[in-house]
């Protein structure tokens, strides 16, 4: 992209971090994510450290339990008392629930002085307050908390993010390392995608080969048109799936962070893995299909169109079908106490159904006219299920093909044209828009040396400024919009680690966005300000993270003489930037940025600078290309 050096500068000031480790003054605000509603900054600190008393009305409550076991991850151990009288000398932190009946629901009030905290709320509002203090401490040096009034609510009451584990299995310790990150962000849906073409993972004690043989394929390692299908005489040894037991256990933990778990089927299509264990479930009955492991069974067309080569699709027009799905669903339903029930119902491939006689025949006799209506028969059916389940269905934007007209939910990932079609029926809808920034597996920036993703950019920025509150919804319409949800999908992300890269900072973006009004969201401040002390935990912490660049785009050209090359603050608390100035790619041997510089470039020549952050922990930016342009014959008077 081409720049001039002054609107360059501009964009670099804005994205320039600042340092945490420095107590925050009456002028400035904290570095909490997501930003607090209403902020109110006083004069003094708090220090929080052992000889803090923390007073409760409900010492064995878990919510205690779980802030003191966080403190204690940060070195602080403190006494917990009950009792209605303060401690005589004793800086204390007031855990209470009176006065909160006021309160919006999951709000919460925080008074800060420099002898006195004092947390008002109830249930999830206390448990948010809590992780607001949480962030406090982990923020500011020796424990200084700046004195303030926080006054604070969600915008919104669902704050979701889904995980995709068919595509990649992850463990139950590693589902619930998850589960206290979004806690620690307040978000507080976790959408769990369990069942796909490639792995089904939640066992069904009705259906044991679901597990036996549909959570398991041949190993590969990795996604791609060139991957090696499944071979005669091959063992399936990869994979893995959740017990019912582990699922309680998961539940469990999830309810004491006041995270409610969405969990997924994915049904009619996308259920190959199914049709591995119980081939008469499709329509063409194939006893030779074997869960995907990878590799393509499709082609999909320039106009968004695609064929399936192998039938992932439930037979709509089998008795046997609703019955499997009663009975799954019965288990589904009696496992998880979330009120909503996910179907799935996207990129459904119908040419099987098409090309089969008994089906067409079906159609005739029930006066369908099409493919897209029979799925709508389908649907609607399936939602006579989970009704009957004392569940509601919620699936994606594809479930409402052929005009359906049921009572259901839409999780949208479609955007602005089918958030305004889905509201005006008085649909209720969550948000999940992929070209918005919230498909986590997309890239973070354009740059080839991101690592392998699904495609697409996905920058945290356009995460952050996703607002659902699109302008052409009625008041009446933006009644219908629950909140907003991440989802990461799995095809290139084999790993933990690999997860928290792709995750990380974006899951903070969503976090604000979902969380905060739009009045009080401020991307300098995130992006200057909170952002820069988080990644510092987790650098500290061993968490991985995508480490922000100095520059705000990773490849420009600026026109110049002379460039002044300044970094006003590091993206990552004591960080170095290394750089050079020959087009080879800069290492913690070349050049070190130690402060200000003049880059003169010679008339008639262009020089290339390339930097890179390194974190105090050793993880690494990309790699920024700025060309230095002065090869440009001055313009004739």
């Amino acid at each position: 992209m081409y720049f001039s050096k002054k609107i360059f500068t501009v964009l670099c000031w804005a994205f320039a971090g600042i340092s945490a480790g420095h107590c925050a003054t009456p002028d400035t605000l904290p570095a909490l994510i997501p930003m607090p509603q209403a902020v109110k900054m006083n004069t003094g600190h708090f220090i929080f450290n052992a000889n803090t008393v923390i007073r409760t009305e409900d010492a064995a409550s878990p919510a205690i339990a779980y802030f003191r076991d966080q403190l204690r991850t940060q070195k602080i151990n403190t006494r917990i008392i009950t009792g209605a009288s303060a401690t005589k000398g004793k800086q204390e932190l007031l855990i209470t629930a009176a006065g909160a009946a006021q309160l919006p629901a999951e709000g919460y009030r925080l008074e800060i002085t420099s002898t006195r905290i004092k947390l008002t709320g109830k249930q999830a509002g206390i448990f948010y307050g809590m992780q607001t203090l949480l962030q406090l401490v982990a923020t500011n040096s020796n424990n200084a908390i700046p004195c303030m009034t926080i006054e604070d609510a969600p915008r919104f009451g669902y704050r979701g993010l889904m995980l995709d584990v068919s595509r990649h299995f992850f463990t139950v310790p590693q589902i619930k390392q998850l589960l206290d990150l979004m806690a620690y962000y307040k978000l507080n849906r976790f959408h769990w995608h369990l069942t796909d073409d490639q792995g089904w993972r939640l066992e069904i004690k009705s259906y044991p080969e679901l597990t036996q043989v549909g959570a398991w394929r041949v190993p590969r390692i990795e996604f791609s048109g060139n991957t090696l299908p499944p071979q005669p005489g091959e063992k399936a040894t990869d994979g893995g799936f959740y017990t019912q037991e582990q699922v309680r256990d998961i539940i469990r933990y999830a309810a004491e962070r006041h995270i409610e778990i969405l969990p997924e089927i994915d049904v009619p299509g996308h259920s190959m893995a199914a049709i591995a264990a119980y081939p008469e479930l499709c329509v063409t009955r194939d006893k030779s299909i074997r869960v995907n492991p990878g590799s393509s069974f499709s082609k999909w067309f320039a106009d968004g169109s695609y064929e399936m080569y192998v039938d992932n699709s439930l037979n709509p027009t089998n008795e046997k079908v609703y019955e499997f799905l009663d009975k799954v669903f019965t288990e589904v339903a009696a496992l998880f106490p979330y009120p909503y029930i996910h179907i799935g119902g996207d990129e459904c491939f119908k040419g099987f159904w098409e090309k089969d006689s008994t089906i067409q025949q079906f159609m005739r006799d029930h006066q369908i006219k099409n493919t897209h209506e029979l799925q709508r028969y389908f649907i609607s059916r399936l939602n006579k299920i989970i009704l009957s389940k004392n569940k509601k269905l919620i699936g994606w934007d594809e479930i409402m093909e052929g005009d359906l007209d049921d009572h259901v939910a839409v999780m949208n990932r479609f955007g602005e044209k089918g958030a305004i079609t889905q509201t005006k029926k008085g649909i209720d809808i969550v948000l999940a828009p992929g070209n918005n920034g919230l498909y986590f597996d997309y890239a973070q920036s354009t740059s080839d040396q991101e690592p392998s993703s699904h495609g697409g950019d996905a920058p945290a920025w356009k995460a952050y400024d996703y607002n659902p509150a699109y302008t052409s919804l009625s008041p009446a319409d933006l009644q219908h919009i629950l909140g907003i949800e991440g989802c990461i999908w799995t095809e290139n992300i084999p790993d933990i680690s690999k997860l928290q890269y792709m995750m990380l900072p974006r899951l903070l973006a969503l976090a604000e966005g979902s969380w905060t009004s739009t009045g009080q969201k401020d991307y300098s401040r995130f992006a200057n300000t909170a952002l820069p002390a988080h990644l510092a935990v987790f650098d500290r912490t061993g968490m991985n993270y995508r480490v922000p660049t100095v520059f705000p785009l990773f490849d420009s050209t600026i026109v110049t003489d002379a460039f002044p090359f300044e970094i006003k603050q590091m993206p990552v608390p004591g960080a170095k930037v290394y750089y050079t100035l020959n087009n080879r790619p800069p290492g913690d041997y070349d050049h070190e940025y130690t402060g200000p510089i003049t880059i003169n470039v010679p008339r008639g020549k262009s020089i290339t600078l390339k930097t890179i952050v390194v974190t105090p922990a050793g993880r690494r930016s990309i790699v920024t290309r700025t060309l230095l342009d002065n090869s440009q014959p001055p313009n004739k008077q």
